[in-house]
């Protein structure tokens, strides 16, 4: 009698010959290279497979027999891997037509050099011995959860999710995020809600309260009741329609082959509770899901948040029913004439405006010909005029009396002076109150003319993040420029980073809080605020830490919009500073959202190694940080770039993604750049295995020539380009 066998109690991998039951679990290592237990546990739970990260869910197979919801034939293969052989559970999940084509998953010699492994960053995946060429090659031809869609319920309850677009969460028409918050900054674990009920009040009208859009999912869960009755689709719909708690319905063909092993003809399906895990099918097919909205949401494409601005793309698989598309069209001519009419009425103000210009001392055409005489040459509320002017709906912040600014600073005195950047000084100042300021006065001979002034007004009055510094007011006056922010006690990152005292104040969790922080703020920029901005000027002197060492951006001077669904553009003045800019802004003037990505990769690096990019010494063949770094990860040394004072602080597996995804963002081609949606992803995620970076741009320079064999000075070192560059603040 068998009492005991290891065979029957693996670790973390499954071989041919054994079989997955509700006893047997998988569980990770805490890492590649250490056996300790991990974190994520693999096991069967009746009719499907999951995997858990500690006692949460993180992942969750289709659930078998049911054919049309799987659709990959690498999923029987595996199924029928860990049900030990057991045909009966081939048999039932195989549609009757494609029987011969899934007929090779059962001899078993297949199998001989295959098995099924629970890594340490939460993947499950199924490997084999490829036979071909010499010596044949292992494979991994299936792995889960395979993309951020596949990971549990990603968008949580009645959020959709799309692998292809950004952000890939979305709610379904007809509802909202339950905390906006909370999306904002990229959590979507909170799922959405209905924006309107379901009325239910008058059973009469039933049929009139709600209407129905279809989708092609490839995966949903649900828990839904079969009704026999219903044979067609308008039948099924009907029977949703006459249950309050109905969310949504699906029906199965005649041929459909169920768990239970018969052919029961078409069969209808009603959801009556919160619907878990959509993911949307590309390219048409997939698993049609009639999700139901209340009528005063018809036409509604109810996006994941209210402020993801007009270029958000549709749901490109939904569809409704004649009456919505009737609506619809109705809805289009209601705007196109209400558009015309507010062109109308634009045109006519902006010709009311030139008139009143004419008269009061100038044409319209002189005053834009020369924007920054005018207000020289005017009153303060002229000088306010002039921002509304060019933003029509406002600038959005008060503006200030230079008086008022005198008194906060008493007179701009250098004891309350807190630095200076490349555009000017900033000082500290109190209004009455004891609010605390930052005022940052432009210099005369500032290269940041009024056109960047109030390109980083009206941004930065647009935006709201917690990661991205508030702008209070502004002024103008004769030839100065001012700008008024809320009070930074913690200065900038640099200050702290690179300051042999102060750096000892930053132990790693704090390091990896502020990294997290940047990339939530950039990403915000990038495709979460209602504009699309490149910041152009991402640096760790531009960074700046309130009282908690919370991470805020700053300096928007150089920052752009980019138009719709635009990710890049081009200038014939380069600007920004040396060191953070990627190589196609530096050398052709070319700049989009990866461009800010090399930036944010440098600040990750510098913020590691506590050193600057620039800041090299002549016994290192490496231009710069990056090439230091990339010498370091080609040998397999890349711990040894962290600050020594980090080493009793640190979690070495954390450092190592933040030293990997620091270089994959600062890769030489800006399309092998990840975008800070996947940034953010592999920072906070309970991440899979990154990819492998490719070398960066300005890693190594020619052997530089010096009267000095040992000196440790640092050196100017050139990277041979030839060009003008303005430096930032």
């Amino acid at each position: 009698m068998k009492l005991w066998q290891s065979f029957d109690h693996p670790t973390d991998t499954f071989l041919p010959g054994m079989k997955m039951d509700d006893h047997m679990v998988l569980t990770s290592w805490s890492n590649s290279t250490d056996p300790a237990t991990g974190n994520y546990t693999f096991q069967k739970d009746q009719e499907l497979y999951k995997i858990q990260n500690g006692s949460n869910p993180y992942w969750r197979s289709r659930e078998l027999g049911l054919s049309s919801m799987i659709p990959h034939k690498k999923e029987l293969e595996v199924a029928f891997l860990l049900s030990g052989f057991d045909e009966s559970t081939y048999q039932s999940s195989v549609p009757p037509n494609e029987t011969k084509s899934f007929i090779n998953f059962t001899r078993l010699h297949d199998y001989t050099l295959s098995g099924i492994f629970m890594n340490s960053t939460g993947k499950i995946q199924y490997y084999r011995f490829s036979k071909g060429g010499k010596t044949g090659k292992w494979t991994f031809p299936w792995s889960e959860p395979h993309d951020a869609c596949s990971v549990y319920n990603a968008c949580g309850n009645f959020g959709i999710c799309d692998s292809i677009n950004d952000p890939r969460c979305q709610c379904l028409p007809g509802f909202q995020a339950v905390s906006m918050e909370d999306w904002s900054y990229g959590d979507y674990s909170g799922g959405c809600q209905r924006r309107n009920p379901i009325r239910c009040d008058n059973a009469a009208d039933k049929m009139k309260q709600s209407q129905f859009l279809k989708f092609s999912l490839t995966n949903f869960w649900g828990s839904f009741q079969k009704f026999y009755k219903a044979q067609t689709e308008e039948e099924c719909e009907k029977e949703c329609q006459n249950n309050c708690k109905c969310n949504a319905y699906y029906t199965l063909e005649a041929n459909a082959t169920l768990r239970e092993g018969t052919d029961v003809g078409p069969m209808c399906y009603i959801g009556t509770e919160e619907l878990e895990d959509l993911q949307l099918k590309h390219g048409g097919g997939g698993f049609q899901l009639s999700i139901r909205i209340a009528v005063s949401d018809k036409g509604s494409r109810g996006r994941s948040q209210d402020t993801s601005g007009p270029d958000q793309p549709p749901y490109p698989s939904a569809y409704a029913g004649r009456s919505l598309a009737k609506w619809l069209k109705d809805v289009i001519i209601i705007i196109a004439v209400f558009a015309a009419a507010l062109l109308v009425c634009c045109f006519s103000y902006n010709l009311y405006r030139r008139k009143r210009m004419t008269k009061s001392g100038g044409s319209g055409e002189n005053s834009r010909e020369n924007p920054v005489l005018w207000p020289y040459e005017s009153s303060d509320r002229q000088v306010s005029d002039l921002m509304d002017e060019e933003n029509k709906s406002g600038v959005g912040v008060p503006f200030c009396s230079w008086e008022s600014i005198l008194a906060a600073t008493e007179n701009f005195s250098d004891v309350h002076k807190l630095g200076r950047g490349g555009f000017g000084p900033v000082y500290k100042g109190m209004f009455p109150g004891g609010q605390e300021i930052a005022v940052k006065r432009l210099s005369t001979y500032s290269l940041q003319g009024i056109n960047e002034f109030r390109n980083e007004v009206i941004l930065i009055a647009k935006l709201q993040h917690r990661n991205l510094v508030r702008l209070l007011g502004y002024c103008i006056k004769e030839n100065e420029k001012i700008l008024l922010y809320e009070y930074m006690p913690n200065k900038s990152l640099d200050a702290f980073i690179f300051d042999k005292k102060l750096c000892m104040l930053l132990y790693w969790k704090k390091r990896f809080d502020i990294i997290l922080g940047i990339a939530r703020g950039v990403l915000y920029l990038h495709q979460d605020s209602r504009l699309r901005i490149i910041h152009r000027d991402l640096k760790t002197s531009n960074i700046l830490l309130d009282e908690e060492m919370n991470p805020k951006i700053s300096d928007f001077g150089l920052a752009r919009i980019v138009e719709g669904k635009g990710t890049e553009a081009s200038t014939n003045k380069v600007m920004g500073t040396y060191g953070y800019m990627s190589p196609e802004y530096a050398l052709d003037g070319l700049f989009s959202i990866k461009s800010d990505v090399f930036s944010f990769g440098v600040v990750v690096l510098e913020i590691i190694s506590g050193k600057r990019n620039t800041g090299f010494y002549g016994s290192t063949e490496a231009l710069n940080l990056l090439g230091y770094a990339w010498g370091l990860w080609s040998e397999n040394r890349a711990l040894d770039l962290m600050d020594p004072i980090l080493l009793e602080s640190c979690e070495k597996s954390e450092v190592m993604k933040c030293i990997n995804v620091g270089l994959l963002c600062v890769q030489e081609d800006p399309g092998d750049r990840p975008t800070m949606s996947n940034v953010v992803f592999m920072l906070d995620g309970e991440a899979t295995a990154l990819p492998v970076p490719n070398q960066p741009a300005f890693v190594t320079r020619k052997p530089v020539l010096s009267t000095s064999s040992s000196s440790t000075k640092p050196c100017s070192i050139s990277n041979e380009l030839t060009m003008s560059i303005a430096e930032g603040r």
